[in-house]
């Protein structure tokens, strides 16, 4: 694997859907972690930084800085969902949620480097019981009036982001209108926000996620990176099952252990000259049966899955 250049930095950090904690969960499902046991072992292990998850799990304001500081942890973004399409609803989540996000990034605005706003799609009941359906049958995407009020849309978020302080990323996700490949080359095409390759999620849709640094390496900003087996998510596909298959089969699985080819999207993102975030997710339905402290386990194996890359 090539060394990186003198001024390429990659920082690593872990989210808590990799414990099984985030917006399907938190609330929900008994099983989430405690938060600050979860900020403990991704100290611990020697990640970086953190993904937010839902905000308020790993704190607020005061709390949720010196967790982070205390620790030496970075806050490397916060997922959101806005509706694109809908310019009434969107303005106001934007006055709402995307506020809301933003206000708790400010308060660990100090810790380096600053965290993303990490966007995407919400989707629809259609999308999400037919993951990956949209890279072979374009009827389940949008028409061209739905992508021009995506990006008016899109506009008003991307101009309300920088105006707080932060460079948002656009993140494919499954289940969303913006998942197969195509569609994110569209959102490259009508907008210039930069964005967030998730290597899972894109093989879920159909892409490849070597080709796709190599494509778009001038507009990625940011990476979330999983491995995934892919018999699974051929058989979530084939089954027509919805998007909560992907975590209750548990597609994600421990990098190096899966079908997704990890070393040669490494040796592409060194050699595109990427600088910035990468989080690693291997995102979870926690269960009562998961042994104690599997899920931290699994994040050690993927710490030192990198760290024996030179990541």
């Amino acid at each position: 694997m090539a060394n990186p250049t003198a001024s390429q930095t990659i920082t690593v950090a872990n989210a808590p859907c990799s414990f099984g904690a985030f917006e399907l969960t938190v609330g929900i499902n008994p099983h989430v972690p405690d938060p600050v046991a979860l900020l403990d072992q991704v100290a611990e292990t020697g990640y970086a930084g953190i993904d937010l998850g839902p905000p308020g799990y790993l704190g607020l304001g005061d709390e949720l800085h010196e967790r982070l500081s205390s620790r030496g942890l970075a806050l490397a973004g916060g997922y959101l969902e806005l509706p694109y399409t809908d310019h009434a609803a969107l303005r106001e989540t934007i006055d709402r949620d995307l506020n809301e996000l933003l206000t708790v990034f400010d308060s660990v605005s100090d810790i380096e480097p600053r965290p993303k706003p990490t966007l995407a799609d919400p989707g629809s009941d259609l999308r999400r019981a037919n993951p990956g359906r949209s890279d072979k049958d374009r009827s389940f995407g949008w028409s061209d009036a739905q992508w021009g009020l995506f990006a008016d849309g899109f506009a008003l978020v991307h101009e309300y982001c920088r105006n707080r302080g932060y460079e948002p990323t656009f993140h494919n996700e499954t289940g969303s209108y913006v998942e197969a490949p195509w569609e994110i080359e569209k959102v490259l095409e009508l907008t210039d926000v930069g964005f967030c390759l998730d290597t899972g999620h894109l093989v879920i849709a159909g892409g490849d996620p070597v080709a796709a640094v190599h494509d778009w390496s001038g507009r990625i900003n940011h990476l979330h990176v999983k491995d995934a087996r892919q018999s699974i998510l051929d058989s979530i596909v084939a089954d027509h099952g919805n998007t909560d298959e992907i975590w209750r089969r548990r597609a994600f699985c421990a990098l190096g252990e899966g079908d997704i080819p990890l070393e040669a999207v490494f040796d592409a993102v060194r050699s595109s000259g990427y600088s910035g975030w990468l989080v690693v997710e291997q995102d979870i339905f926690p269960e009562a049966a998961d042994p104690p402290g599997w899920a931290a386990e699994q994040q050690e194996i993927n710490r030192a899955f990198l760290r024996s890359r030179g990541i």
